[in-house]
């Protein structure tokens, strides 16, 4: 009789974690000309939900299991090989042996790897010399466990209660008002754990929750003018922020029925006023902080992303403008105010949260932007030993199977000292954006055009009326080096959809900042 396939949950990295560190620590020395081994194992289970109009349209209460493997080997000029699998209950008995197997396959595609370089160094002369060896910046190394963080257990939480609670929402919005036409809510909720181990003895082992809540509503006006805006609730907490919301310092949200009425009231009475104006010149613009989201995601967290910038990987998300070449870029130099900095940090709450990176560097604060001056970015071992700079750990895949890519942690504005509402009443002419939506970028971020949920025009130092499908656009550099006061009012909020890479990435991480405001052009929309 065969023998019955371990159920697949997170209790599985117990049974295998001492076998797969001996794995890998015993492989390196046995295998001709390997200079380093890394594995990544991911195990999840959780379940989410949907719901239309106050109709349930699927459900579903699933698993993952998957794992990657680098391992950098040759005799003249080493390279990395990758292998990964995503693997079903079948696998989970013989998980050892698996991963032995793909182990294998991941030496295989090195030494090949670092053949084919050594051949075309040789033949290609001048352009053989840039073929260089796979190298690591050195880290420290470290042996860590880190328990996930949650009231309600996500793996405790049934598909039933899961798909109720999109439904009564979705009913609750669907007859909010006659103007709400289309109403999507989606929940999930799930427990993760993630081993990462290497040859040179790095043996981290993260447990974490996460749970999300997503909105869309489409309203039409008595004009005629249609209104469709989405957003999401979301953090490493268990089920009971959709129910209880959150109050943190840095997060705040109301639970998911609220929050999902406040987007249906915002988008009811936005369909009932006029499209911005455009200002055809630099005006006054405050910026809130939902807004500044989107924005230190787009002109500064994707351009400090080293392996962009050092074009090693541009797919989905381009180059930068703050390194054009070793030569010629913005280190050390004025990018913005002096009341303006910004940072990285993977220590934050939220989404971008973690303790250690995909290949066990510890995190850190990166720092962007000090005080206008540009000083550095996210990076991985391997492009920080191309600069000559210590990692910093923010080197992430969305799945174990996936070959890592340098990606946000948690990206924000540094929070000044300026009160908002007085950065408001200071203006006597000029415009507030509130919320984030749709971002326009340039290929290497150096301008950008980013519309806002709703704008108020100031006068006098007072909020008047209200527009839709406003937004800002300017150069990078320029709407930086305007920035005249900086809130004390810093947030952050969940970004659930950063797409990187190809194939397609898209992580979930943390960004936010506090009231901004400074110069740029307002540009309108349609009526």
């Amino acid at each position: 009789m065969a023998k019955k396939a371990n159920k697949v949950n997170i209790a599985l990295i117990d049974k295998v974690k001492d076998e797969l560190s001996n794995l890998i620590s015993g492989t390196k020395d046995k295998l001709e000309d390997c200079c380093y081994i890394d594995l990544r194992l991911g195990v999840g289970e959780g379940q989410r939900a949907f719901a239309q109009d106050g109709m349930r349209k699927f459900s579903l209460r699933d698993y993952r299991l998957s794992y990657g493997l680098r391992v950098i080997a040759g005799r003249d000029i080493p390279a990395a090989g990758y292998f990964g699998q995503t693997l079903g209950s079948a696998d989970a008995d013989n998980l050892p042996a698996v991963i032995e197997g793909g182990l294998r396959q991941a030496y295989e595609r090195a030494i090949a790897n670092s053949t084919m370089k050594s051949e075309r160094k040789n033949r290609w002369e001048i352009l053989g010399q840039s073929l260089h060896s796979t190298e690591l910046a050195p880290m420290e190394i470290c042996q860590d466990t880190i328990p996930g963080v949650y009231r309600i257990n996500p793996v405790d939480v049934s598909l039933e209660e899961v798909s109720k609670l999109t439904q009564e929402v979705s009913k609750a919005v669907a007859s909010y008002d006659p103007r709400v036409k289309v109403n999507q809510i989606m929940a999930e909720t799930s427990l993760i754990r993630e081993l990462v181990v290497s040859s040179e003895g790095a043996s981290l082992d993260r447990t974490y929750a996460l749970t999300q809540g997503l909105c869309v509503v489409v309203a039409i006006g008595n004009s005629g003018a249609q209104q469709t805006h989405y957003d999401v609730i979301g953090h490493q907490r268990g089920w009971e922020i959709l129910i209880d919301g959150i109050d943190e310092e840095l997060i705040k949200s109301k639970p998911l029925m609220h929050f999902a009425l406040d987007l249906a009231a915002d988008n009811v009475s936005l369909s009932e006023t006029r499209p911005c104006p455009s200002s055809g010149k630099e005006v006054a613009v405050v910026t809130d902080p939902h807004y500044n989201t989107l924005l230190v995601h787009e002109i500064i967290g994707h351009p400090t992303e080293l392996d962009r910038a050092l074009k090693l990987e541009t797919a989905y998300a381009g180059r930068s403008w703050f390194l054009r070449s070793l030569k010629e870029n913005m280190l050390g130099k004025q990018v913005a105010s002096p009341l303006v900095s910004a940072y990285s940090d993977p220590l934050l709450p939220g989404y971008g949260h973690y303790e250690y990176d995909d290949e066990g560097t510890p995190a850190k604060r990166v720092m962007h932007i000090d005080k206008g001056v540009f000083r550095g970015f996210m990076n991985s071992r391997q492009t920080a030993a191309t600069l000559g700079v210590s990692p910093n750990g923010h080197f992430k895949a969305i799945d174990a199977s996936l070959v890592p890519l340098i990606r946000m942690s948690t990206t924000v504005f540094e929070q000044g000292k300026h009160d908002p509402q007085k950065m408001i009443k200071e203006v006597d002419h000029g415009y507030y954006l509130v919320g984030h939506r749709i971002p326009s970028i340039s290929e290497s971020r150096e301008n950008f055009r980013i519309t806002a949920r709703k704008v108020f025009e100031i006068k006098n130092g007072e909020l008047g009326e209200m527009f839709r499908d406003g937004g800002i656009m300017a150069n990078t550099k320029d709407y930086l080096t305007s920035i005249d006061a900086v809130g004390n009012d810093l947030r952050i909020y969940p970004v659930f959809n950063c797409g990187k890479g190809q194939p397609m990435q898209a992580k979930k991480l943390g960004n936010g900042g506090p009231t901004l405001r400074g110069y740029a052009r307002l540009v309108g929309g349609t009526k």
